[in-house]
């Protein structure tokens, strides 16, 4: 089920790229790539010894915006502590984008820890204003709420089930 809605969101994000490139040429790039900071918190209290309750994770992004419509993918990188893992957390990530300078995007994501991928992924919302400081400088204010299981992450077998709010600002350049 996992594997399958992170395919369907690539491959929507891959005929949305096709089907954009003649428009791209005759317009401005739309592509954008940049980097980022979150501060993230449980929604929940959580009274297990060596999990995280809070904390800053960083990111790199891609993003792509047809007319009104957007997607973007992200790489984020969180410290060993983050659901309880014993190692550093990665979360390979996917958003459709509704907007421009004010946005709502919905996503999914995954958990990469330990070397392998997590069986429960994750769903987020997000809003956002997308800043044209420059032609080419972007700067992305945001706030996220992500459905999150960390059950895969933990060692220990701790059951962990909460949600997250994160609010973050990346910086982008357009290309």
């Amino acid at each position: 089920m996992k594997r399958n809605g992170i395919a369907l969101l690539f491959a929507s994000a891959g005929l949305l790229w096709m089907a954009s490139t003649g428009r791209a040429q005759e317009q401005e790039s739309n592509n954008q790539l940049g980097v980022g900071v979150h501060y993230w918190t449980t929604v929940k209290n959580i009274d297990v010894n060596d999990i995280d309750k809070n904390g800053f994770s960083y990111l790199a992004m891609y993003q792509y915006h047809y007319g009104w419509v957007g997607i973007e993918a992200d790489l984020e990188w969180f410290q060993k502590g983050f659901g309880g893992a014993n190692q550093d957390v990665y979360q390979p990530q996917a958003y459709l984008i509704l907007g421009k300078v004010i946005y709502a995007a919905a996503g999914i994501g995954g958990y990469y820890s330990d070397g392998k991928l997590a069986d429960n992924p994750f769903y987020a919302f997000r809003v956002g204003l997308d800043i044209p400081l420059l032609p080419i400088l972007h700067l992305d204010i945001n706030a996220n709420y992500r459905f999150e299981n960390w059950d895969d992450l933990s060692t220990e077998g701790k059951s962990v089930d909460t949600d997250t709010v994160t609010l973050g600002a990346a910086a982008r350049l357009a290309f």
